[in-house]
């Protein structure tokens, strides 16, 4: 139902994302996508690169009058590091007189032969047939997220319109871990808008920032755990009959695909294995008032591919980014002699901008999902349609 495709590079022109799917109707305004656009940037341990960049989107079809008008929403936010790298990132591919352009004229200095261990630069280059390594790093680098949130914004607007709230924040960074009970999605939302690594426990917090302050000083870089939580879904988002359709999976996908993430879990996820199916699977309660729920909610949310009324819970492990300040061992790949990896400019960590990320991506698999139920092409058919939905649920 829903789908966005993205373009750019990190130090092009622009990144340009077109989102298609969503219906009209939906009430978008550009402030609320550069809201998110604003969280991404924010953390503790960012690079030089975000005193650059103050990201803004530019909507270029799509919305009229605040409203969505049912087709392609076509986005593009600006580089501003683009001024320095114009002649680097060129899009000419010959001179004044129909030659090429000499490899000087590109900026020599920023070509790239020596690929960074942990990072998309080798096997891209040989995928692709490239050997200055610059023209796979600069699609793979992270600054794509940019256009992803910008995209995903506006599926969580539409989630927003029925009362589906989400969050994400840090739960452990460097190994340094949050110890504090979970409270509801508004106060975690609140507590950590306020805090420098979007972290409930400040006591662990100052620790993880001294953490990073290590890093820094040796050269190094730090990843960590993000936890999603949404609230206000109704049951039977997603499905069991096929593989493709299951909800869990479906947002496994789009929060391993944010750069950097190595692991997804859902609900009490890999502890599970090493516990009973007693100290595991929720009981089943009803009342009347309360309708069905659950003891717990080790299941995160998700049974059998499908939400059962619970809040959903998700976490993804981010590793240290690949870039370090003190180089680790590699080839040149021109010479295929020992030599250092390239060192970009980068973050000692970025782990609260992707609970930012995460947050957006999940909005978008979960958008997708709620329209394959309640499809419809304007917002007043679909909420016509989820109204009658949540009877049947209440009925049932």
């Amino acid at each position: 139902m829903l789908r966005y495709l993205t373009a750019g590079e990190s130090h092009g022109q622009a990144l340009v994302t077109i989102l298609e799917g969503i219906p009209a109707g939906l009430k978008v305004r550009a402030e609320e996508i550069n809201e998110q656009l604003a969280r991404r940037q924010k953390g503790y341990g960012r690079g030089g690169r975000m005193k650059i960049e103050q990201d803004q989107v530019d909507i270029l079809s799509g919305i009229r009058a605040g409203k969505t008008l049912g087709g392609p929403i076509a986005m593009k936010i600006k580089n501003k590091d683009w001024v320095n790298w114009r002649k680097i990132m060129s899009a000419e591919g010959g001179s004044a007189s129909g030659g090429d352009v000499a490899q000087d004229d590109l900026g020599q200095a920023k070509v790239v032969h020596h690929p960074r261990p942990g990072h998309a630069d080798l096997p891209g280059g040989i995928k692709y047939q490239h050997h200055d390594l610059r023209n796979i790093l600069e699609r793979a680098s992270a600054r794509e997220t940019a256009a992803r949130v910008a995209a995903c914004a506006i599926a969580r607007k539409f989630l927003e319109s029925f009362g589906v709230e989400l969050v994400g924040h840090l739960v452990n960074l460097g190994g340094i871990g949050v110890t504090e009970d979970r409270p509801g999605v508004a106060e975690i939302a609140k507590r950590t808008e306020a805090s420098e690594l979007r972290c409930l426990d400040q006591g662990a917090e100052q620790k993880m920032i001294a953490r990073i302050d290590q890093a820094k000083k040796v050269g190094d870089s730090l990843g960590g755990v993000i936890e999603v939580i949404v609230t206000g879904l109704p049951v039977g988002l997603g499905s069991h009959v096929q593989w493709d359709r299951k909800l869990d999976g479906r947002l496994a996908q789009a929060l391993m695909s944010i750069q950097a993430i190595k692991g997804v879990e859902v609900g009490l996820g890999f502890e599970s294995a090493n516990r009973l199916g007693s100290e595991v699977h929720d009981e089943i309660f009803f009342t009347a008032k309360k309708g069905f729920y659950r003891s717990h909610n080790h299941a995160g949310g998700l049974e059998g591919g499908m939400t059962n009324g619970e809040p959903l819970v998700l976490r993804a492990a981010m590793k240290p980014l690949s870039t370090l300040y003190r180089p680790l061992r590699s080839v040149n790949i021109m010479t295929k002699e020992a030599y250092e990896a390239t060192v970009e400019r980068t973050d000692i960590t970025a782990v609260p901008a992707a609970a930012v990320i995460a947050e957006n991506v999940v909005a978008y698999t979960l958008a997708d999902a709620f329209l394959e139920k309640f499809g419809g092409d304007s917002m007043d058919e679909i909420l016509r349609n989820h109204a009658g939905y949540q009877k049947q649920v209440k009925d049932y």
